[in-house]
């Protein structure tokens, strides 16, 4: 029963964080994180997929291995957040949620600029 569960979270996980690429209010990475946590004492199978075949593989196989972003996804993820919530802005007319969706947009920004990268040249040092 427990296995199932956590295949079930791992799934939903996974279904969230593709919503999440698009939708600003709706964060990524943790539902990404939370999935392969799910997958790893649940499923062997959907682990590997989630690792090596899906479209946020690469992501999830260089944080476990480096605890940091590779090159250029730093970049994509500022465009896209700024995409996204740059619709949200333009679409939403109430001020009082401009102002959350703007103090959000700040708080997404500086997490995103604190979170390190790691280059080719320390990749192979490692």
């Amino acid at each position: 029963m427990y296995r199932i569960f956590l295949i079930t979270l791992g799934w939903l996980s996974v279904i969230l964080a593709t919503l999440g690429v698009v939708l600003p209010l709706l964060p990524t990475t943790p539902f990404l994180l939370l999935a392969a946590w799910c997958f790893a004492r649940s499923s062997p199978r959907f682990h590997a997929w989630l690792l090596h075949r899906s479209w946020f593989g690469p992501y999830l196989r260089h944080w476990q291995q480096f605890r940091a972003l590779p090159p250029g996804a730093k970049t994509k993820a500022v465009i896209v957040i700024l995409l996204s919530f740059g619709v949200s802005l333009w679409v939403v007319k109430i001020l009082w949620v401009r102002c959350i969706l703007g103090l959000m947009l700040l708080a997404l920004l500086v997490m995103m600029w604190r979170l390190p990268i790691v280059n080719a040249a320390q990749q192979n040092h490692e």
